[in-house]
C-alpha cells in the first residue's frame, strides 16, 4: 500500500498571504518559500479552489452562536425543558429541538462538537447557480462553446434579456462555476474554450518578455499620427505573426478603432512572402481603411518599404521589447490561441478556415466597444467616413 499523504494545515495568516501573493502573480515556489510550506502544499491550496480565493466565512446572525450552544448544553445538564431554553435564548422552541436532535440528542449533545459540525456544514460547496437555472446554464454553456469570454456572455445576457433578471449572471459567477463548482470532463471541456485554458484562474500580473530584431529604416511608433494613437480615425492597423510548429505562421491584422480582425495564410515566413501576402489583402480594402500599419520588431517586415510602395500605407515599428504598444493585436493573438494552440502546425490551415475564425472573432461583442461587435463597429465607422 502507498504512503498516505498528510494534509498540511495553513494558519489564517499563511492562507491570506498565499492568496495575496497568488493574486499579485507570484508562482507556487515563491509563495511556498515565503510562507514556509512545500510547493506541493501550496499548489494543492490554490488548485483546490480553482485559483479563486474563497470568500471569508462569516457566521450569520440567524444561526445559533457558540455561546448559545453552550447555554443549551448547560440547560440540558440541569434538566431544563426545550421550551424553557428557547425562551431564555429568545429562540423558537423548534430551533432548539432541531439543534439538539441534529447533534446527538439530549444525552449526547455537546456544545463544542455541535458548533464545529455546524460550521463545517456551512462551508460545504453550494449548488451551482447555472445548475439551478437550466435555461441560464444552456445559454452560458452555448456561448462558452462558441469561445465567448465570461465578460462577453454576462453583458450579452443583460443586453438580450433586459427584463429577465433570472437570465443575468456576472462573469465572476461564471468563472467560479468553471473553476470551483464544475467537475470532471465538463469542467475540462468548458475551461478549454476560455482564452487561457488553464486548470486554475491565473493572475494578470505575470510579466512577459519578447525578442526583437533590428530593421533598417524602421520608422518609430513615436512618429505615428495622433489620429492613430487615439483611435479617432479608422484604417490604422496593428500586425504580427502567430507562430505554430515546423516554422509555420499566419499573419494577424487588427484595425485599431473597431478591433476588426483579418487573418492571412502564409506559405513561408521570409520577408518577401509576408510583405506580398499582407499587401495583397490591404489593397482590397476601401481607401478609408488604408492609413497605417504598426508592427513589432520582427524581421519578417524587413521589406517594409516595398509594402509601403505597393499599398501607400506607412509602416511604424514598436520600440524594442514593447509589445504593449500594439495591444489590440497582442490581445487578438491571445484569443487566437483558442483556435490555434501553441505547437499546432499552421501550414495545413486553409485561408477559408482562417476567414471563418476571423468571422467568429468579429461577431463577438467586446467590452471596449461598449459591447458592440468589431463587425458592427467597423461598418459604423466606414459608413461615417464614406
Amino acid at each position: 500500500m502507498g504512503r498516505r499523504r498528510t494534509r498540511v494545515r495553513f494558519s489564517d495568516a499563511e492562507r491570506a498571504l498565499a492568496w495575496q501573493r497568488w493574486k499579485e502573480g507570484a508562482l507556487y515556489p515563491a509563495i511556498a518559500k515565503e510562507i514556509g510550506h512545500s510547493v506541493t502544499a501550496v499548489t494543492y491550496l490554490i488548485v483546490r479552489h480553482g485559483g479563486i480565493a474563497p470568500a471569508k466565512q462569516v457566521r450569520s446572525e440567524r444561526v445559533l452562536s457558540a455561546i448559545e450552544r453552550e447555554e443549551i448544553s448547560r440547560g440540558l445538564v440541569s434538566g431544563e425543558s426545550f421550551r424553557s431554553i428557547a425562551k431564555r435564548l429568545a429562540r423558537a422552541p423548534s430551533t432548539i429541538s432541531r439543534e439538539i436532535h441534529r447533534h446527538g440528542g439530549v444525552q449526547r449533545y455537546r456544545a463544542q462538537a455541535a458548533d464545529g459540525e455546524a460550521w463545517n456544514l456551512a462551508r460545504r460547496p453550494k449548488t451551482c447557480r447555472l445548475a439551478i437555472n437550466p435555461s441560464l446554464g444552456e445559454l452560458v454553456w452555448g456561448k462558452l462553446r462558441a469561445n465567448w469570454s465570461p465578460e462577453q456572455i454576462s453583458h450579452w445576457l443583460m443586453k438580450t434579456y433586459p427584463d429577465d433578471s433570472s437570465l443575468h449572471v456576472s462573469h465572476e459567477t461564471i468563472y467560479r462555476t468553471l473553476y470551483v463548482q464544475t467537475r470532471g470532463e465538463l469542467r475540462k471541456e468548458l475551461a478549454s474554450h476560455l482564452r487561457r485554458s488553464h486548470g486554475v484562474r491565473k493572475s494578470r500580473s505575470a510579466k512577459r518578455t519578447d525578442r526583437r530584431g533590428h530593421i533598417v529604416g524602421a520608422v518609430s511608433i513615436s512618429e505615428r499620427p495622433a489620429e492613430a494613437n487615439d483611435r479617432a480615425v479608422p484604417g490604422h492597423w496593428e500586425g504580427d505573426l502567430l507562430a505554430g510548429n515546423k516554422k509555420s505562421n499566419i499573419a494577424t491584422l487588427v484595425e485599431r478603432k473597431s478591433r476588426f480582425v483579418m487573418l492571412i495564410r502564409l506559405p513561408a515566413r521570409d520577408t518577401e512572402t509576408v510583405v506580398k501576402a499582407i499587401a495583397r489583402r490591404i489593397k482590397r480594402l476601401p481607401d478609408s481603411l488604408k492609413q497605417s500599419l504598426t508592427w513589432d520588431r520582427g524581421l519578417e517586415m524587413s521589406a517594409h518599404t516595398d509594402f509601403t510602395i505597393a499599398t501607400e500605407v506607412q509602416v511604424y515599428f514598436c520600440d524594442p521589447r514593447s509589445p504593449w504598444q500594439r495591444g489590440s493585436n497582442e490581445n487578438t493573438n491571445g484569443l487566437l490561441r483558442q483556435y490555434f494552440p501553441k505547437g499546432k502546425d499552421l501550414s495545413n490551415v486553409t485561408q477559408r478556415e482562417l476567414d471563418a475564425v476571423a468571422r467568429s472573432l468579429n461577431t463577438r461583442p467586446r467590452e471596449t466597444l461598449n459591447w458592440q461587435t468589431p463587425a458592427e463597429a467597423l461598418a459604423a465607422t466606414v459608413a461615417t467616413t464614406g
